[in-house]
C-alpha cells in the first residue's frame, strides 16, 4: 500500500497567488481598540463539504475571540451569479475576502486587486490562474487546496471493489478543478489495472442521464466536483440500481451515500484558511509570500449501509479505522 492507514499523514504546503499585493483602507480597530472586521464570503454552492469549510473558517475567528461581520453569499452553482457578487465585493469596503470553491474564486480574483482574498476547497489553484506558484502567489491571492489524495482512493475501491477494471466519474465539464482530477485519476488507474470512463455534465439534471451513459463500469468515483456533489442523490439513485459501488473524494459525499474516501476534514480546511486569515490582519502577512497551504490529514470515511445498498462489503481492518456515516 501507498498509504499508512493509521491515518495518512501529509505535509503538504504549497503556495499561491495571481494579482496584486494589497489591504483595505480599514485598519481594523473597533471603537474599543479591539480587533474588529469585516469580511465578505463568496461560496459557490451549498453542499456539505463548501458548508464545512465556510464554518472551519468563520471558527477560527470566533476560537481567536476577534469580531467580524462576516457578508456570507452564495451563489447557488451559478458562475453568473458568483461573479455579481464578486462585483459587489469589490466595491464594499472589505477587510478581506474569502472564496469558497475554484469557479467563485476565479470570480473574486477578477474583480478583488486591492483587497486580500484567501480562498478554499481549490483543488489545484495554479491551473485555475488564481496564483502564479504554489509557494509564492504573487498577489492579494492566496488560501487553501482540498487537494484529494486520489492514487489512494483508487487503491481503496480495488480493496473494496477487488475486481474492478472499470471506473466511471462524472464531472461537470466547465470546472477546472474536476478536469485536473480526472486527469490525475486517469494517471493513477493505469498501474492499478483500471481504465477510466468519462462522462460530462453542465446542469445539474444532467447527472442521472450521465450515470447511465457510463454503461456498465465495475465502480463510479466522484471528485470534488461542486455540481456533481451537490447532486450526489440522483448519481447514487442510479449507482443503487445497478449495483455499482461509489467511492467518493470528501467526506460529505460519503455522508450522502457513495460507500467510502479516504479523505479531507472540509472543516480543519476551513479553519486552516481562517488562521491564514488571521495572520494577514493581525500581524501584517502578505498573501503574496503565503504559500498556498493543503491539509494535513488524511482519514477514512465510510458508510455502511451505503455498501450494503450498493452490494460491495468493506473490509474490516478499514472498518476498525474509520469514522462511520
Amino acid at each position: 500500500m501507498a498509504f499508512s492507514r493509521a491515518k495518512l499523514l501529509t505535509g503538504l504546503v504549497a503556495t499561491t497567488a495571481l494579482v496584486l499585493t494589497g489591504c483595505s483602507g480599514d485598519d481594523g480597530g473597533s471603537a474599543d481598540g479591539g480587533d474588529s472586521y469585516t469580511i465578505g464570503i463568496n461560496q459557490l454552492v451549498q453542499h456539505p463539504a463548501l458548508d464545512s469549510a465556510t464554518e472551519g473558517f468563520k471558527q477560527a475567528f470566533a476560537d481567536a475571540g476577534v469580531d467580524v461581520d462576516f457578508d456570507e453569499q452564495n451563489a447557488n452553482g451559478e458562475q453568473a451569479t458568483a461573479l455579481t457578487i464578486a462585483q459587489q465585493m469589490a466595491s464594499d469596503n472589505l477587510d478581506l475576502a474569502l472564496a469558497v470553491a475554484t469557479p467563485a474564486a476565479q470570480a473574486m480574483a477578477q474583480n478583488l486587486v486591492d483587497t486580500p482574498l484567501l480562498f478554499t476547497a481549490v483543488t489545484d489553484p495554479v491551473e485555475a490562474e488564481l496564483v502564479e506558484s504554489m509557494e509564492v502567489p504573487g498577489g492579494n491571492v492566496t488560501g487553501t487546496s482540498d487537494a484529494a489524495p486520489i492514487e489512494e482512493q483508487l487503491e481503496l475501491l480495488k480493496e473494496i471493489v477487488p475486481d474492478a477494471e472499470t471506473v466511471g466519474i462524472v464531472y461537470a465539464s466547465g470546472e477546472v478543478n474536476s478536469q485536473v482530477q480526472v486527469d490525475q485519476a486517469t494517471e493513477a488507474a493505469g498501474p492499478l489495472g483500471l481504465t477510466i470512463e468519462t462522462q460530462t455534465v453542465t446542469t445539474v439534471n444532467e447527472i442521472q442521464q450521465a450515470v447511465e451513459a457510463l454503461g456498465d463500469v465495475d465502480a463510479i468515483y466522484v471528485p470534488t466536483d461542486n455540481m456533481v456533489v451537490s447532486g450526489i442523490a440522483s448519481l447514487v439513485q442510479v449507482a443503487e440500481a445497478k449495483q455499482i459501488p461509489v467511492i467518493a473524494a470528501e467526506a460529505g459525499t460519503v455522508e450522502g451515500g457513495a460507500v467510502a474516501t479516504i479523505g479531507i476534514d472540509y472543516t480543519e480546511l476551513g479553519r486552516q484558511t481562517g488562521e491564514m486569515a488571521l495572520r494577514i490582519l493581525q500581524d501584517g502577512a502578505d498573501p503574496a509570500t503565503m504559500p498556498v497551504e493543503t491539509a494535513a490529514e488524511f482519514t477514512y470515511v465510510v458508510n455502511e449501509a451505503a455498501a450494503e445498498r450498493q452490494g460491495v462489503t468493506i473490509p474490516s481492518d478499514i472498518l476498525a479505522e474509520a469514522e462511520k456515516k
